[in-house]
């Protein structure tokens, strides 16, 4: 199970970073067309990705012992969605070397390091901050 874990968030790793690259080469993020956010199921489809991120975010919560780690993978979370759900949970699962290990990836709390959280949020931060330099130029 350990080994079918690991390779599924590479998966989702690898898939999300080919989809970002592939995007982010064919438009930015600003110049979405209005048309699209007013389609209702643009609309569903994002509150119901959002909601999927603030549950996963309930977990980290809970795990990340650290206030500032706690504070810090919100808007991780929030910016970068699955990407850095599935980075968080790689982490995890390659913290521990044998599936009889499993249930501390999803029991076990632990220190909250801020340093994955917080080069993530500067480099999300730095990615909309060019996403949106068009704007406001």
């Amino acid at each position: 199970m350990l080994w079918f874990l690991r390779l599924l968030f590479i998966g989702i790793f690898a898939a999300m970073s080919a989809l970002i690259i592939w995007a982010s080469l064919e438009q930015p993020i600003f110049g979405i067309p209005r048309d699209v956010f007013t389609n209702p199921w643009f609309v569903a489809t994002l509150f119901d990705a959002y909601f999927a991120f603030i549950t996963f975010y309930v977990f980290v919560a809970w795990k990340e012992q650290s206030l500032a780690a706690r504070i810090l993978w919100l808007p991780v979370v929030l910016l970068w969605g699955n990407f850095a759900m599935a980075v968080y949970m790689l982490v995890e699962l390659f913290r521990i070397d044998h599936s009889d290990r499993l249930k501390e990836v999803f029991t076990q709390q632990r220190e909250g390091k801020i340093g994955l959280p917080m080069g993530f949020l500067i480099a999300g931060i730095a990615a909309y901050a060019l996403g949106a330099g068009p704007l406001l130029s």
